[in-house]
Parts: structure tokens; sequence; C-alpha cells
């Protein structure tokens, strides 16, 4: 709190209070936003470069698309070393059985998708952002484009990079994200994703 006093301005709005977890977090953030289009920027997250938003404008001045996303990478804790890119052109929306997703840091949908397809479970410990985007993508079939670009520094550690027990979990709620947004799926499938991100780390 002490780094966001610091850099306060006057279009900022500040919530700091008891939450349910992340998602609860995220939604609170939903309720308070009054931009056209909404994207989320996870603590120990940065941008890849500073024209990241203005690509994003540029993008979504396409009325046809609801939506769109690019690719991330991880980075060791000094933010120095990419260790892995998680590219999102691998998704697309039959891949949703797989456990594939685009990047959700990266992800960006006009707010008009939130109000119509609903905002984060807060029932999901760990894959609310897949369940979310199983309903965008798998039940509601909005349009988005891919863009090859990195917009997206992760550092690794988070609530979803923290070993096979996290995998497990995910890969669980995926199961279950599928099943209750008719995509048939099982739990062989929702962990094929697991070779291919390795993959990933050994070709970067």
């Amino acid at each position: 709190m002490d780094v966001v006093e610091r850099n306060r301005h006057a279009g900022m709005k500040v919530v700091s209070e008891p939450d349910r977890g992340i998602y609860d977090a995220m939604n609170k953030g939903l309720s308070l936003a009054i931009g056209e289009f909404v994207g989320f920027l996870n603590a120990d997250d940065v941008f890849a470069h500073p024209g990241v938003l203005k690509r994003v404008a540029e993008v979504m001045e396409d009325a046809h698309i609801d939506g769109c996303y690019a690719d991330v990478v991880f980075v060791d804790s000094d933010m120095d070393t990419i260790l892995r890119r998680y590219r999102s052109d691998r998704f697309s929306p039959h891949r949703l059985a797989y456990g594939w997703m685009p990047a959700h840091p990266s992800l960006y949908l006009r707010r008009e998708v939130f109000e119509e397809c609903g905002t984060f479970r807060t029932d999901y410990e760990i894959a609310a952002d897949f369940e979310l985007i199983a309903r965008v993508f798998g039940k509601f079939h909005r349009r988005t484009r891919y863009v090859p670009e990195v917009w997206v520094k992760m550092r690794m550690g988070g609530v979803s990079t923290r070993g096979w027990r996290s995998n497990w979990t995910i890969s669980r709620e995926i199961v279950r994200a599928c099943r209750e947004n008719g995509i048939q799926t099982n739990f062989l499938k929702a962990c094929l994703k697991y070779p291919l991100k390795m993959m990933e780390m050994f070709q970067w």
C-alpha cells in the first residue's frame, strides 16, 4: 500500500479490505471498471514494454472482435532472465478440452463481455480464470484476435506455478470447468498440456 500511495493519482481507485481470495478481489475490480476494455495485471507481473496498452487500443479499434490476447514470458525474480515463453497462438476454442487457454495476463475483453458472460467464479481455487475463458469462448463463442507479441513479463512462483500440487488442483478444476460449460474432456486430456509446456522451456 505504501507503493500504491506514493504513485496514487486523481484517476486511480484503490480498495484495500478483506476478501475471499484472488478472484473475489478481481471481481471487485470489475465492479469498479468504467473503461471500454478490461484486463488484469497481477502482482509481480509487469508490462513487457511501455506501449502495451496503446497496442491493445489499436487492436480493439476493430469493432468486430470482443477481445485480444498475446504472449507472456516467465522470468526469474530479478526480471532479467527469460525462462519460458507462453505462446497463446496455440490456443483455439476446441483446445479448451486439453486445458489450453490464452495467457490470462495478456487477455483484454470488452467490458460488455463480462456483463453478458459473468465474472470470476469464487468457488474455484486456482482455475477460475480458465473457467471464465471456457465460458467466454466455449459457451458464448466470443470473437477475439491473437497478436504475436509479448505483452507481459511474469515472475515464477505465482499461485498457478508452485509445483505439482498446484498443477493437480488446476487439472481437476479444468475438467470441472469444461463439464460445467458443455465441453467434453477428461483428466488425461487436461494433463496433456504439461509436456508441451516443458517443451516451451527447452525450446527457449
